[in-house]
């Protein structure tokens, strides 16, 4: 099997270049993607991406550079899933856009992943194991190891694997200490279920059968993780744009 370190969205569960790895078949199924076949059909139809005005530094952040071969996979991953997008809108993919967006997420990467590394939040290796661990279950392997060998089969050495996952601990961590997420409370959560619930009824109209709204029992592990999903991401954006405002930031786009 084939998985890939594609662009790193900026969210607790997806915050360095490990992050959000996916199953994919050979054409590089993106990590939304319902099925290996929708993915070759968006493949098939994606643009050429257009790089040629990306320079070999594409941003300076506090001191470090983000080069044009980290900026190349973040984007092309990026792309064949805006490609996706746009089968289903008919909008044709603005680059100039998506290129900015790429390099604004890659900024904000690297700024949480020196945040974490100047607040002396350091993985052990038990953490590195832990957290190739669950790219691994979320990526339906076996192990840590089975981790390592799919991504080196993508040319990627064990070496950059396990660096990847500390960092990806490291960030995780910094962002837990730093942003204030709390549990929804059952009466929280009741009112997001009756919304859905509402939802769901105008879109199928009088005749929806209460058949097809799965009861609160069913779905209150799920609407949990969708609002602390929801504080956590709120988190990071105002993190990253303190640490922007404090950092010394260009992008060379």
């Amino acid at each position: 099997m084939s998985i890939k370190r594609p662009l790193v969205a900026l969210s607790v569960a997806a915050v360095v270049a490990l992050a959000g790895c996916t199953s994919e078949t050979d054409d590089q199924t993106p990590p939304s993607s319902p099925s290996a076949e929708a993915s070759s059909e968006a493949g098939a139809g994606a643009p050429e991406p257009d790089l040629e005005d990306v320079p070999d530094v594409v941003a300076e952040v506090n001191g470090e550079d983000v080069e044009r071969a980290e900026f190349v996979t973040a984007y092309e991953g990026q792309l064949q899933q805006a490609a996706m997008s746009q089968q289903t809108t008919g909008q044709e993919v603005d680059q100039d856009a998506l290129k900015q967006q790429v390099a604004e997420q890659l900024v904000g990467n690297r700024l949480l992943t020196q945040a974490a590394t100047e607040a002396g939040i350091e993985a052990t290796d038990e953490d590195i194991e832990t957290t190739l661990e669950g790219i691994a279950a979320q990526n339906g392997l076996q192990s840590a190891d089975e981790v390592v060998a799919a991504l080196g089969e993508q040319g990627i050495s064990e070496d950059e694997v396990r660096e990847d996952a500390a960092a990806q601990f490291q960030v995780n961590a910094y962002i837990e200490a730093e942003a204030d997420i709390e549990e929804p409370s059952e009466d929280e959560l009741r009112e997001q279920y009756d919304t859905l619930v509402e939802q769901m009824g105008s879109q199928g109209g009088e005749g929806a059968s209460q058949a097809e709204i799965p009861p609160f029992e069913d779905v209150r592990d799920q609407l949990a993780q969708q609002a602390v999903g929801e504080q956590q991401a709120a988190a990071v954006d105002g993190i990253v744009a303190t640490l922007r405002d404090e950092g010394d930031v260009t992008i060379h786009l």
